[in-house]
């Protein structure tokens, strides 16, 4: 089996451009902890719809988008150019390409977040699930995606290091589908410049398959493909280990973009869409547990020899859980998309909980590793400010996901049956408000688990800040807690 050569550590003389990488941190740190904030009041809203407050700026139609696209955009968004950024001058031993570039990419990202949040506030969207802003939203975001793209290929073409990565492939096969998704999918007229109105350029269940073939794929390469290169170079970076195996690293690329760009369709069983496609989509999901496992695999097996790390450093911890969960979740989703089961999951909280097992337990863990990853080594610390408050934040966040996930679960279940239920003369059982009153305790619960995970990322945020201005909290270390990584320390390889 071919060797890969090991990542580059050495902050040589290359002459890093590590400023916007730091604003990247910061960002992803403060849109982090709003975007999961918003999300508790709207959890809190489900359960006591009071708190809407009869306000049109601040009902659940309304803050939803702005809760979704916080988290995915504002924070997962930060977390992925921030980290791209970092990975891609080490690994190609090349500083960032295009003078001020990475600059305007950094805050031009920023205009698109305040541009998308000020919409949906004021009720300004085109309504499309995580394609909510409207045309002028979009053309400036396509604007500043094409300046990263050229920006991430400008550094591997002036790299130093013959090899490329496999983190690499992994960040450009995201930022290259996410241009084309983003473009097809947001095609459309725009019919009022005051009202910043515009229609889809498609219609009917085109209109939905070409949502949904977004919208699947959105997490496919935002969520997954994207994360997937910072597991691949930060667990072995972390662990100090080499990736368990390269040539799997390859074949789960390969495998995995050919197969996801299909699986779209499952979003759309039991409608108008032709029932060929249906099943179509429900194929290619279930052929998706091979790739996805096979990553989970390899980021897991990459502690061979190490796993007694997971005992003294929280970091690590926290990176494996979350490849734990996208283990889970990528399992969880292929089930679901079978029409058998689909016909009890669809419209319940059972997705809800799918989804946030993913979101909080794969993007949420495994970005929170990253921050406190690469913060030391941008603010040139000797190491974080509290290992122990790390500890702290990944067993409060890990508390709240379980009780998040786990009510949802039951209620989408308890959903699904009332709503199938017959009574002896084939009439419904329940009434829909019935199904609505039987969900309070769990929205309950859900409430209670985002405040905890909340709480956590508060944590978080207090630790890096620390961090940052260099301070070190007086603690005893934990044995064999690692400090900076040692210059020229192999990161990966086989």
């Amino acid at each position: 089996m071919a060797n890969a050569p090991a990542v580059p550590t050495a902050d040589d003389d290359v002459g890093y451009m590590d400023g916007v990488i730091r604003a990247g941190a910061i960002a992803s740190t403060f849109w982090g902890v709003v975007g999961f904030t918003v999300g508790l009041v709207i959890a809190l809203q489900l359960a006591f719809p009071v708190l809407n407050f009869d306000l049109p700026w601040t009902n659940f139609g309304r803050l939803r988008p702005l809760h979704t696209s916080a988290v995915i955009f504002a924070f997962g968004g930060n977390i992925l150019i921030m980290t791209s950024f970092h990975v891609v001058q080490r690994t190609c031993k090349a500083r960032l390409a295009g003078g001020l570039a990475p600059w305007f990419v950094f805050w031009g990202y920023q205009l698109f977040i305040v541009l998308a949040a000020t919409g949906y506030v004021l009720g300004i969207t085109q309504s499309k699930e995580y394609a909510e802003p409207e045309w002028y939203v979009d053309l400036w975001l396509t604007i500043v995606w094409v300046v990263y793209l050229l920006v991430f290929l400008g550094t591997i073409w002036k790299r130093k290091e013959p090899h490329i990565y496999v983190a690499n492939w992994f960040y450009l096969a995201f930022i290259i589908t996410i241009a084309m998704l983003h473009i097809v999918n947001n095609l459309s007229l725009p019919v009022s410049l005051a009202g910043a109105k515009s229609y889809s350029a498609f219609a009917g269940v085109q209109d939905a398959l070409t949502q949904w073939w977004y919208g699947h794929n959105a997490v496919g390469f935002f969520l997954t493909a994207g994360f997937l290169a910072i597991m691949y170079y930060y667990i072995p970076k972390r662990a100090e280990r080499p990736v368990y195996s390269y040539r799997l690293s390859i074949i789960h690329f390969w495998a995995l973009i050919f197969l996801y760009i299909w699986a779209g369709p499952h979003h759309l069983h039991y409608t108008a869409l032709p029932d060929w496609a249906q099943t179509l989509g429900m194929t290619f999901s279930i052929m998706l547990w091979m790739p996805s496992w096979g990553g989970m695999i390899n980021g897991l097996m990459t502690l061979s020899g190490a796993w007694d790390k997971l005992r003294t450093d929280p970091v690590l911890r926290m990176l494996v859980t979350s490849v734990a969960f996208y283990g889970m979740s990528t399992f969880e989703g292929p089930v679901m998309s079978i029409k058998a089961v689909n016909g009890l999951s669809h419209y319940t909280d059972w997705t809800v909980g799918h989804v946030h097992s993913g979101a909080l337990g794969w993007v949420g863990m495994v970005s929170f590793g990253a921050l406190y990853c690469v913060v030391p080594i941008l603010w040139n610390r000797e190491r974080l400010y509290s290992l122990r408050l790390v500890g702290w934040h990944f067993w409060i966040s890990t508390i709240g996901i379980v009780l998040y996930i786990t009510s949802m679960w039951v209620s989408g279940i308890l959903q699904g049956l009332m709503w199938r239920a017959y009574d002896t003369l084939g009439f419904l059982e329940y009434s829909f408000v019935e199904t609505v009153e039987a969900m309070h305790p769990f929205y309950v619960i859900r409430a209670l688990g985002g405040a905890v995970f909340v709480a956590g990322s508060l944590v978080m945020a207090y630790n890096l800040y620390r961090t940052m201005r260099g301070d070190l909290r007086d603690e005893a270390p934990f044995v064999g807690a690692p400090v900076r990584a040692p210059q020229g320390a192999v990161a990966a390889g086989e």
